[in-house]
C-alpha cells in the first residue's frame, strides 16, 4: 500500500488499446488520522502506543496485552520486510495500514470461542444440513459422502441421512423416490467420522431418516456402533434431569431419528409437497433478496388446514401411537437414540412450547413453521425446507431463529443469499457451530411472555458503517473478469437482516475504472433485535446493461462486530474465502 503505480492496458474494438493508471492505494484518511492521534505526532508507532489504540478503538471486553501489540508489529515487520532481526520495533503509517488491511491480524469479529458452553444443549442455535450427502439438485443429483464432509469441514453440526433398503440385506443412503445415485452408508459413516471435529470438538448430531426393518434397523445399530465406538453418546433420560452441554459432549456423535410409523406420516406430507405445481426458479449467482425468500401469503393459507389436522389427529391418538412405533425399532437401534423425534400428545400448540431442559427434536417445513410462529408465536426445534426447492435452494433463516427454533435445516450444496446469511450466523462464537440463544428468547413458552419480531420494537443500540476501500481483486480475478476493455466499476451494498423493523439496504456511489476503489462513505443502522441482526455485505461490479457482476460478500454477527477499523475478507457465492480480495471498514455503536 505504499502508492505504487503501473499503466495497465486494455484492447478495445480489436484496434485500439486503452491504457488506465493502475494505482494501489495508500492510506485513507480514517486512518492516517489513527495514526496520527496515537503516534503522537511521531513518524512511528510504538507497541505500547499500538496496545493503546486497540484498547481505545476496539471496544472489547479482553484489553490488548503489550506482549500481543509486540506480537503484532513483530509480525507486521517480518512479512513487510523479510528480515527476522529488527533494528526498530514499531511501525510506521505504512506499516500501521498494512496491519489494519490484514484479515487474519485485524479481523472484524473474534475467532475465539467465548460464548457460555455450559448450558443444556437446548439453549443453543446449532448449524444444520438438509440431506447432507447430495452433490446438487434434489431430484437428479449424485449422492456422495464428499458433500458430508465438507459440511463438517464448514462447521455444521448436524447431517441429514436418509436411510433404505439396498436389496434385502443391506442399506444406502439417497433422497428416496427420486433419480438421485445412492451412495454406501458405510462411505457416509467414514465421511463423518474423520471430518467430525476437523473444524469443532463440540458435538456432531446425525439425523437419520429411517425407511427400514428392524432387522436392517439391526444391521444399521451395528455399523453406527463399530465406525464409531466410544465417540457415540447415550442418553439416559430417567438418570438425567437434564440434557448435557455442548462443553460435556464435545468429541461426541448424537444420534436422532424418529419412529417408523411418524416417518411414514411426515412423507406422506412430503409427497403432497412435491406434487405443487411449479417450483423456485433457478437461482442466480446472487439469489433472491431475504424478503423474497419467505412463502406468499396464499401458500401460508395452504398449510392452515395442515396445523389443523396436526392439532386434531394427536389430540384423537394421544401418546398410544409413540408406544407402539417403538415398539417397532430394534432393540441395539432404539438405544442409540440420543434425541428422539416426533410429536408429543397435545398437537402442535403444544410442541411448539418449550421446556428448556428436554431435548426433542420437532420436524416442520418452512411453510408449517411460518404459520405455526404467525399463530402461536413460540419455539420450536428444527425446520426443513419445503419439498418444491428442488434446486437446492433455501428460504430464510430469520424466522425460525426468531421464533427460537434450534436447528433451521439448509441445503449445504447450494448457494445465494440465504445460504450467506445461514454462514453470517455461525462465524459468530469462533465458528464453532453452536450460538448461544438469545436470553429473551429462553422465555419463550407457556410461562414466558414471549418474543414477538412483528412488534414495534425501539432500537435498542445504533451501529455506525462506514465502507473505506477495497483492494485484492486483480489477485483473485483475471484482469479482464469484469470488463474486457476497462478496469471495473466497484459498489458496495450494506446492510441488516434480522427482525423485520431493523431490515434494510444501503449502497456506496460506484467508483469506475478501478481495482481499488475508495468509497469512504458511512451508514447508519438503528437496531431494535441486534442480537439476531446481520451485517450484509455485497459487492457488486456495475454493468449498466446486464446484471452486476459479483465482487464478494460477506454476512457478520451484529452482536460479535470488533469495533473500530477492521480488515473483512471477502467470500465467493458459494462461501469460499477469497485469498486476497477484501475491503477496509469501520464499525462503531453509539
Amino acid at each position: 500500500m505504499e502508492g505504487k503505480k503501473e499503466m495497465g492496458s486494455y484492447k478495445f474494438c480489436l484496434i485500439f488499446t486503452r491504457k488506465f493508471r493502475m494505482t494501489e492505494s495508500g492510506p485513507v484518511d480514517d486512518v492516517r488520522a489513527v495514526f496520527e492521534k496515537y503516534a503522537e505526532g511521531e513518524a512511528h508507532m510504538s507497541p505500547e502506543q499500538l496496545q493503546k489504540l486497540m484498547a481505545d478503538e476496539g471496544g472489547e471486553e479482553r484489553s490488548t496485552s503489550l506482549e500481543e501489540a509486540e506480537r503484532i508489529v513483530d509480525e507486521v515487520l517480518r512479512r513487510r520486510h523479510h528480515i527476522a532481526k529488527f533494528t526498530r520495533r514499531n511501525l510506521t503509517l505504512e506499516d500501521f495500514n498494512y496491519f489494519l488491511f490484514s484479515t487474519d491480524l485485524n479481523p472484524p469479529i473474534a475467532h475465539q470461542v467465548h460464548h457460555n458452553m455450559d448450558a443444556p444443549l437446548s439453549h443453543y442455535f446449532i448449524y444444520t444440513g438438509h440431506n447432507s450427502y447430495l452433490t446438487g439438485n434434489q431430484l437428479s443429483s449424485n449422492c456422495s459422502d464428499l458433500p458430508i464432509a465438507d459440511a463438517l469441514r464448514r462447521g455444521v453440526r448436524v447431517v441429514e441421512l436418509d436411510l433404505w433398503p439396498r436389496g434385502t440385506d443391506d442399506v444406502c443412503v439417497k433422497h428416496g423416490r427420486t433419480l438421485t445415485k445412492e451412495v454406501k452408508l458405510g462411505k457416509c459413516l467414514d465421511s463423518i467420522k474423520a471430518n467430525a471435529f476437523a473444524t469443532s470438538k463440540y458435538p456432531v448430531i446425525i439425523t437419520l431418516e429411517d425407511h427400514l426393518t428392524p432387522k436392517l434397523q439391526f444391521k444399521v445399530a451395528k455399523m453406527i456402533t463399530q465406525t464409531f465406538g466410544d465417540m457415540l453418546y447415550y442418553h439416559d433420560a430417567e438418570s438425567c434431569q437434564e440434557f448435557p452441554s455442548p462443553e460435556d459432549l464435545k468429541g461426541k456423535i448424537l444420534i436422532s431419528t424418529k419412529p417408523p410409523k411418524e416417518y411414514l406420516e411426515a412423507n406422506d406430507g412430503k409427497e403432497k409437497d412435491n406434487g405443487e405445481k411449479g417450483k423456485d426458479s433457478d437461482e442466480d449467482v446472487w439469489g433472491k433478496e431475504p424478503e423474497d425468500l419467505i412463502s406468499t401469503q396464499s401458500e401460508l393459507e395452504k398449510v392452515t388446514s395442515s396445523i389443523n389436522d396436526l392439532n386434531q389427529d394427536d389430540e384423537e391418538r394421544g401418546s398410544c401411537e409413540s408406544d407402539m412405533s417403538c415398539q417397532l425399532l430394534a432393540p441395539e437401534y432404539k438405544r442409540l437414540i440420543a434425541i428422539h423425534a416426533g410429536k408429543p400428545k397435545g398437537g402442535l400448540r403444544m410442541a411448539l412450547k418449550v421446556d428448556p431442559n428436554k431435548i426433542r427434536r420437532l420436524s416442520l417445513s418452512e411453510q408449517l413453521l411460518e404459520k405455526a410462529v404467525a399463530a402461536y408465536g413460540t419455539d420450536v426445534i428444527r425446520i426443513y425446507p419445503k419439498g418444491t426447492r428442488f434446486n437446492s435452494s433455501n428460504y430464510k433463516p430469520q424466522i425460525g431463529w426468531m421464533s427460537g427454533a434450534q436447528m433451521i435445516a439448509f441445503n449445504m450444496q447450494g448457494y445465494g443469499r440465504a445460504l450467506w446469511l445461514m454462514e453470517g450466523m455461525f462465524r459468530a462464537n469462533g465458528g464453532c457451530g453452536y450460538v448461544k440463544k438469545p436470553d429473551f428468547l429462553m422465555n419463550v413458552g407457556p410461562n414466558g411472555q414471549g418474543f414477538y419480531p412483528k412488534d414495534n420494537l425501539s432500537p435498542k443500540k445504533t451501529l455506525k458503517v462506514k465502507v473505506c476501500m477495497g483492494d485484492g481483486w486483480l489477485l483473485d480475478f483475471k484482469k479482464t473478469h469484469f470488463d474486457s476493455y476497462s478496469p471495473p466499476d466497484f459498489f458496495v451494498r450494506v446492510g441488516i437482516a434480522g427482525a423485520p423493523v431493523d431490515e434494510v439496504m444501503e449502497k456506496t456511489k460506484i467508483e469506475y475504472d478501478t481495482w481499488t476503489p475508495i468509497w469512504n462513505k458511512e451508514f447508519t443502522f438503528p437496531l431494535a433485535v441486534p442480537e439476531l441482526a446481520l451485517l450484509r455485505v455485497e459487492v457488486h461490479e456495475h454493468d449498466k446493461n446486464e446484471k452486476d457482476d459479483f465482487g464478494g460478500q460477506t454476512c457478520l454477527p451484529v452482536s460479535e462486530l470488533r469495533q473500530g477499523i477492521r480488515a473483512v475478507p471477502l467470500f465467493n457465492r458459494k462461501g469460499v474465502k477469497y485469498s486476497s480480495t477484501r475491503l477496509l471498514m469501520r464499525f462503531e455503536f453509539v
